[in-house]
């Protein structure tokens, strides 16, 4: 179901995607340098549905690293939760042990004198 559904949405994105290339493939020229009009030294000539492809990755990249960056405080929320589940497994186990020698201990002194001697 679950693969159905995303084929279900991929498709037809595809088909978008691949008209949207085929009707724009004029070629056009990228400056990134605002200062050298004359002369651009750093430029991009490529058909325009790669270089607007390109845009949204660029985009889909830095939007994906922004939230990283932004649950950050989440991660290291939940190390410290771990951390401290650790610590208090830790100390129930060592608190069960206990617990059950001081039990053991409870039953030997609370069986009468011949039972003891008989064991």
């Amino acid at each position: 179901m679950k693969t159905f559904l995303k084929w279900l949405l991929l498709a037809p994105l595809a088909a978008v995607a691949l008209a949207f290339a085929i009707a724009n493939r004029h070629v056009v020229t990228v400056v990134f340098d605002p200062f050298g009009a004359d002369a651009p030294g750093l430029q991009l000539t490529a058909p325009l549905f790669i270089v607007l492809f390109l845009a949204v990755m660029l985009g889909v990249l830095i939007g994906g690293f922004a939230a990283w960056l932004a649950q950050g405080k989440n991660r290291k929320a939940a190390r410290v939760v771990r951390s401290d589940l650790a610590q208090v497994r830790t100390e129930s186990d060592r608190l069960r042990a206990q617990l059950v020698s001081t039990q053991q201990l409870a039953m030997i002194s609370a069986q009468p004198d011949s039972k003891r001697n008989a064991a």
